[in-house]
């Protein structure tokens, strides 16, 4: 076949399969009444490490586990595009005159923390637990929470001012702004813990105490629950099991809670192939083909109305594995830091990601490059601001030569201290594609005399690398979803945040650019009119774009599977919610 015929090919194959699954975005529909019974089956890559919440901020195998235990202030309605009240309402007022914000928040009455088997017990939600949650747990420095930071703020003075949070009676509190900011709501959408266990450790002993409670070992069946579903067994290696909470607050129409499964239970399997396996077996609910996984899905999948499963696609992601380079001072003496933290350099590094070929090669054709920087359903979204450093060997050839670097005779690239250019491109085992665009990658630089040597490494021995001792040089990675509002990820995009990974946890910004991406930051997040910020995100993402710190790959099209046994009706997929499974309930069979 001829090239041109191989892409005729897979832009038919592409398109039959996305015509073969079902495109159903959530559009805010009104949910149809469910009701309560089976169980669910699913699977989670790995065994929690705690049940304390505040330890479990730092470990993505323990975060999700108690997410059905807890339930936020507020959520965001991406389709409304405005903040909708959970566990609690709010009311924002301002003060102009003093440049003062308070954001007053006042609890439902029917929160409770419940025990499993033990109705009897159950403890009212109160302010208590906000505000002890807020200032003493996630404001106390020596507690170590990642949230810590976003307590403070820049006011325009220079100085620094503190948001705290006040008791205003049992149900309500009042979160103080030392200034007016444009999301107010966005800082104070939280999880909270049950205080009279956490404040009874803290009293005894300290941050220490707070740190040590509700270890792994802790009976779960002990713990309470506020949210959807109680934990009532935790085997290691083996799963995790969840019951319903009776007294979770959200409910249908019709006065159920939603929260419709009888049981929920997880195997823990670390081999992303088990889930492709155990998902056609039928022993589990769900499943995300990776792309070379799509094909045998999609085409073995049957409709609503048969046994089986049905698949749903959604447009492209709204954010994209990216690619980084390891500025940090600490590895000043390293050849690899006086390359990387050349703006030529990484500008010349962007020229040579052959995108298409990634989209070609590793997925399958259904992708996109993505060039911008805030996603379309991000109010600052500007599509004429874009990536302008493409693929090109003849523009990444141009910025090395004017950087000091040179291709000599035997094919290899030298910096300008007669350096041979090697590095290190760190990925972690999670499965075919990012391998993949490895060494698509390696290939292309290969071209130009760059030595890429990709290394894999256990995704917790490289999130401390990135977080505690910086000795990473290259790196794939991805930070979840895209920002749907321009102050989410401040703890990436600014100089001092602990995610700032090229160079975190700065006092003072190392570059100038640095600098000026803080103040924008800072001046634009106190602007509530959207057109007067306008200008400064848009000066906010062209900075970031030229000086490619990172550098954005591949929006790819996600697809979703779901076992028919469940009544699809409340099942949305798109690229904002993603899968949207929160109101599912057992299909009656006829």
């Amino acid at each position: 076949m001829t090239l041109e015929e191989i892409e005729a090919y897979r832009a038919s194959a592409n398109n039959d399969l996305i015509q073969k699954s079902v495109s159903k975005p959530w559009k805010d529909e009104p949910w149809v009444n469910g009701k309560v019974g089976g169980t669910w089956n699913g699977t989670i890559s790995a065994d929690p490490k705690t049940f304390n919440i505040l330890i479990a901020e730092r470990d993505n195998s323990s975060t999700p586990i108690l997410a059905p235990l807890l339930v936020p202030l507020i959520d965001y309605n991406p389709v409304k595009k405005e903040w909708q009240p959970y566990a609690a309402s709010f009311e924002i007022k301002t003060d102009e005159q003093n440049d003062k914000l308070d954001l007053i928040y006042t609890l439902r009455d029917d929160l409770y923390w419940s025990f499993y088997g033990a109705p009897e017990k159950k403890i009212k939600v109160t302010s208590d637990d906000v505000v002890f949650w807020y200032n003493e747990i996630l404001c106390d420095e020596e507690m170590g929470s990642s949230a810590y930071n976003s307590q403070f703020m820049d006011l325009k003075d220079g100085s620094e001012g503190i948001i705290t949070c006040e008791k205003i009676d049992d149900r309500s509190f009042v979160f103080h702004f030392p200034a007016i900011i444009a999301e107010p709501l966005l800082h104070t959408s939280m999880t909270f813990g049950p205080s009279f266990i956490y404040k009874k450790a803290k009293d005894e002993g300290g941050a220490k105490k707070v740190k040590d409670i509700l270890s792994i070992e802790t009976d779960p069946k002990t713990i309470p629950s506020v949210g959807e579903y109680f934990i009532t067994e935790y085997t290691p290696g083996q799963r995790v099991v969840y019951e319903r909470n009776p007294d979770y607050y959200k409910k249908d129409d019709a006065g159920e809670g939603i929260n419709y499964p009888q049981k929920k239970v997880y195997q823990i399997v670390s081999e992303p192939n088990t889930n492709f396996l155990l998902f056609k077996e039928g022993k589990i609910e769900t499943f995300a083909p990776s792309p070379e996984q799509l094909e045998e899905i999609v085409n073995g999948a049957k409709n609503f109305e048969n046994d089986g499963y049905t698949v749903f696609n959604s447009a492209g992601g709204l954010s994209a594995p990216f690619f980084a380079f390891n500025q940090n001072p600490k590895n000043k003496d390293e050849p690899y830091y006086k390359w990387f933290t050349k703006k030529e350099f990484r500008q010349a590094m962007s020229c040579l990601i052959n995108r298409e070929r990634i989209i070609s090669q590793s997925y399958r054709g259904i992708g996109e490059p993505k060039y911008n920087f805030f996603p379309e359903p991000n109010a600052f979204f500007n599509a004429d601001i874009k990536l302008e450093y493409r693929f090109s060997h003849a523009h990444a050839r141009k910025l090395l030569e004017s950087a000091g670097f040179v291709k000599k005779e035997d094919g290899f690239l030298y910096d300008d201290e007669g350096k041979k250019v090697e590095f290190n491109l760190s990925i972690t085992p999670s499965g075919a594609v990012i391998s993949d665009i490895a060494q698509i990658i390696c290939d292309e630089c290969k071209k130009e005399g760059i030595t890429i040597n990709v290394v894999q490494i256990d995704f917790q021995k490289l999130i401390e690398q990135l977080t505690a001792t910086y000795d990473w040089q290259t790196s794939i990675l991805a930070l979840g979803g895209g920002s749907l509002f321009p102050t989410q990820g401040s703890n990436v995009w600014l100089s001092s945040g602990n995610l700032h990974m090229w160079n975190p946890l700065q006092k003072e910004p190392a570059t100038e650019w640095e600098a000026r991406v803080d103040k924008l930051y800072k001046e634009a997040s106190c602007i509530v009119d959207a057109e007067k910020a306008r200008p400064l995100w848009d000066e906010y993402q062209k900075i970031i774009l030229e000086q490619c710190p990172i550098i954005y790959l591949i929006r790819n099209r996600s697809f979703f599977a779901i076992n028919n046994r469940w009544d699809l009706r409340n099942v949305y997929f798109d690229n904002i919610v993603g899968a949207e499974t929160q109101h599912v309930f057992i299909r009656e069979v006829k």
